[in-house]
């Protein structure tokens, strides 16, 4: 029936047309906004009101981006447009998914920039290092870059696998939950170290216990919840001022360093905000610069992933595109979660745009590319 519906629309379109210029009257453009309807843009915007609304109001409006529940733009480091969705505001949490996994490669580079972990070295992985065990070779690096080799199957339809017995909802919700960390340790190699690009909640989960290892030997639960937890608000939310962000543990006391924090849209602008100014925040340099370029830059096996976070480059032959590498610099980088979560930033047009919602991953592109349109109406500067 749709097809019939598009075949006619567009003689009706060309009869109202004729009718116009026949009787001298013109097609009735949309009516303008309120005031009031735009204040959710601040006045000190570089793009004019009606302008940045017209781009931004598709994410709510529009049913092909599905449920934007919360959009928020940063420019030059002050909020320039924050609207929400009924029933959300900015005292709302909202789940990260994914978009975890960036506040775990943050949280390596402390311990690597601290000299208690090291990028090339062997992972200290317990399990791995009894002799003759293959894994012992996995380097911090490789689990960064999604290339540890590991047998993680992410979602449901890889390999043919139905949706129970994939890694990730058997690791999060099954067999796997009680210690999230130790099932994703115990998989078997499916490929060399470094060899290939696999994306995968697991990997991070194993990073996040290689950071409570690291900060502690405890085997206790409650302990190492503490330690970390302390570690996590001492080096990152306090001196971000993310007094609204909250990670969530397992039962063992590991974070959920892949897919499970809970912030406000705010919170999650200064995250982005701390990495466009290279880990530095009001004049402190608390992550090293290095560490942030290495997150930004390329790793060997998919140009568009860096160091547990996205890049505005185009991925190899058939593999989803992740951002919008045609519309906007090479330097934007993202943090990417479930249902389309997106904390995107741009150095060079001094932006962090993040975006808060429900759209289905199979129908993300039209979200996506809408957000990289909002990004394009800013100038790059100097």
């Amino acid at each position: 029936m749709a097809m019939h519906k598009m075949k006619f629309i567009p003689v009706v379109a060309m009869a109202i047309a004729l009718a116009s210029c026949g009787s001298g009257r013109t097609v009735d453009a949309p009516p303008q906004k309120s005031a009031e309807e735009l204040a959710y843009i601040s006045d000190d915007s570089p793009i004019k009101k009606a302008r940045l609304d017209l781009a931004i109001s598709p994410l709510f409006d529009d049913p092909a981006m599905a449920e934007t529940r919360a959009l928020l733009v940063m420019h030059r480091g002050k909020i320039i447009a924050e609207r929400y969705g009924e029933g959300y505001d900015a005292d709302t949490r909202f789940i990260s998914w994914s978009m975890a996994k960036s506040f775990t490669g943050t949280l390596i580079g402390f311990l690597v920039s601290d000299g208690r972990l090291v990028l090339d070295d062997p992972a200290p992985v317990p399990a791995w290092q009894r002799s003759g065990d293959p894994r012992g070779d996995i380097t911090l690096r490789q689990l960064l870059h999604m290339s540890s080799g590991l047998d993680h199957t992410e979602v449901g339809e890889e390999g043919g696998k139905t949706l129970y017995e994939a890694d990730t909802q058997r690791m999060l919700f099954l067999d796997g939950s009680a210690d999230m960390a130790g099932y994703a340790e115990a998989r078997t190699l499916e490929a060399q170290p470094g060899e290939k690009f696999e994306y995968s909640t697991a990997t991070s989960m194993i990073l996040a216990d290689i950071i409570t290892r690291t900060l502690t030997k405890s085997t206790n639960p409650e302990v190492r919840r503490k330690i970390t937890s302390r570690f996590i608000r001492g080096r990152l939310l306090e001196p971000l001022d993310m007094e609204s962000t909250f990670f969530e543990f397992d039962a063992n006391g590991t974070f959920l360093g892949g897919s499970i924090i809970q912030s406000t849209a705010r919170d999650y602008a200064k995250f982005g905000e701390f990495l466009r100014h290279n880990g530095a925040r009001k004049g402190a340099q608390h992550l090293p610069v290095s560490w942030v370029k290495f997150m930004k830059t390329s790793s060997e096996n998919d140009p568009a992933y860096g160091g547990h976070i996205w890049l505005n480059k185009r991925r190899p032959e058939g593999r989803n595109q992740v951002l919008f590498p045609d519309n906007g610099p090479e330097t934007i980088f993202a943090a990417l979660g479930h249902l389309g979560q997106q904390i995107v930033v741009s150095p060079e047009q001094k932006l962090t745009v993040v975006r808060l919602g429900k759209t289905q991953d199979d129908v993300l592109g039209p979200m996506s590319a809408q957000i990289g349109k909002v990004m394009a109406l800013f100038p790059i500067e100097n």
